[in-house]
């Protein structure tokens, strides 16, 4: 699931959830990225909420301990990145945590090499020693991430109703565990936890937005629950 092998990434006008995700996860005081280990999961999930809030699947209701199952619809979406997920779907319907198991692990890569060319970030590589090359981030000192932040802290802190968009990504966040990674942009408190379980929940009440995008976030918010909880276990 990447773009064009070889060549420049693509670079939608509008990011995708994946990436505004994966730039509210990246500490540019010292250039790391919350929840390393298991990452490939919500950006999984933050894939599979971009299809549902474009109407590009359905997501049928699951359980308690098991998330539905996911079906392509429609014509599918242009982005390269978000068409290889709905092509696997159109194949074969899958269950949601499936689904985040096969194609989170491929999605680090690309997702971090649009944000890069949005210049959000900026990445080198040095030689050590001459053999080993490490690569390190840095702020890119564009407005993305303070936007971003400041869209969060108005809905986890303040309680202003969220846009769909800002409603998954907090729910990932949430979602994943790694909410309170953001503490030294978002204070952490019990309200901001309570908050963020809502928003796992689908209690957000975003303007023309149905029930069934709610209830198709609140389930990928649960497959990534249940699908990081199984990774950590046996881990």
């Amino acid at each position: 699931m990447t773009d064009d092998e070889g060549a420049a990434p693509y670079v939608p006008n509008q990011p995708t959830i994946a990436a505004d995700l994966m730039l509210l996860l990246f500490n540019p005081r010292n250039g790391t990225i919350a929840g390393e280990g298991v990452l490939y999961y919500p950006l999984g999930g933050a894939v599979l909420a971009e299809l549902a809030l474009n109407n590009h699947i359905q997501i049928e209701s699951g359980g308690t301990l098991s998330a539905g199952k996911v079906t392509a619809v429609g014509p599918g979406p242009q982005d390269p990145l978000l068409r290889d997920a709905w092509e696997r779907l159109e194949k074969k319907p899958q269950a949601a945590q499936n689904f985040l198991a096969a194609v989170g692990p491929q999605l680090r890569g690309p997702v971090l090499d649009r944000i890069v060319a949005r210049h959000d970030i900026v990445r080198t590589s040095r030689k050590v020693l001459r053999i080993f090359t490490t690569t390190k981030l840095t702020d890119g000192g564009t407005a993305r991430r303070p936007e971003l932040v400041s869209q969060m802290t108005a809905v986890l802190i303040h309680g202003l109703d969220p846009s769909p968009r800002t409603a998954v990504l907090g729910a990932l966040l949430s979602a994943s565990g790694q909410l309170h990674s953001l503490h030294r942009d978002i204070p952490w408190s019990s309200a901001v936890a309570k908050r963020g379980k809502e928003l796992e929940k689908g209690d957000w009440a975003a303007h023309g937005v149905s029930t069934a995008v709610r209830s198709a976030a609140a389930a990928v918010a649960t497959s990534v629950v249940l699908t990081t909880a199984a990774v950590a276990t046996t881990n």
